[in-house]
C-alpha cells in the first residue's frame, strides 16, 4: 500500500518521504510490550486482590465477588482520571491500560471532563456517551448474534431444549 502511495508522489515528494523515514526515531516495541504488561497485571492483581478482600470479609462467594470489584476498579480508575494520574501512568504504560475495564472507565471519565464546560445533560451526558454509545450497540448487537447462535444451533444450552 505504500509503495501505491509513493508512485503518485512526485520524486521530489518521494524523496522526502524516505529522509523523513530515515529521521524518525525507532520506537522501542519490545520495552513498550513490557510496560504494557505490567500495568495489564498489575491492574488485574488489584483487582484480584479486591475480589479476594469481598471473599474474605464481605461474605461474597466467588461468582458474586466480580460484580462488586468490578465496580471498584472503575471507580478507582475514575477517581485517578479526575485527580490526572490515570492519564500519566496511560503514558508510561500504553496498552497495559486501555484493555482493562479501567480503560474503559478512564475514556468514559475523560470525556465527560472534556465537555463538562457544556453543562450537566448536554456536555457531560452527551459527551461521555459519545464514546460509550458505539461501544453499547456493538455489545449489545454481538450479545444478540451470539445469543441468536445459541438458540439455533446449541437449543439446549439454556435450558430451552426440553
Amino acid at each position: 500500500m505504500a509503495k501505491q502511495k509513493n508512485k503518485k508522489l512526485t520524486p521530489t515528494q518521494q524523496q522526502y518521504q524516505r529522509l523523513a523515514s530515515s529521521k524518525e526515531p525507532k520506537r522501542p516495541v519490545l520495552k513498550n510490550c513490557l510496560r504494557a504488561f505490567l500495568a495489564g497485571g498489575l491492574i488485574c492483581l488489584i483487582g484480584e486482590c479486591i475480589r479476594q478482600a469481598f471473599i474474605a470479609f464481605g461474605g461474597f462467594d466467588e461468582k458474586t465477588a466480580a460484580n462488586p470489584t468490578v465496580a471498584v476498579l472503575v471507580l478507582i480508575s475514575v477517581i485517578l482520571t479526575c485527580l490526572g494520574v490515570y492519564d500519566k501512568i496511560a503514558q508510561w504504560a500504553g496498552a497495559g491500560t486501555a484493555v482493562p475495564v479501567t480503560g474503559f472507565a478512564n475514556s468514559m471519565a475523560s470525556s465527560a471532563l472534556e465537555h463538562r464546560a457544556e453543562g450537566i445533560v448536554l456536555g457531560v451526558g452527551a459527551g461521555m456517551f459519545q464514546l460509550a454509545g458505539s461501544v453499547i450497540v456493538f455489545g449489545t448487537f454481538a450479545a444478540f448474534i451470539i445469543g441468536l447462535f445459541y438458540a439455533v444451533f446449541i437449543p439446549d444450552f439454556a435450558g430451552g431444549g426440553h
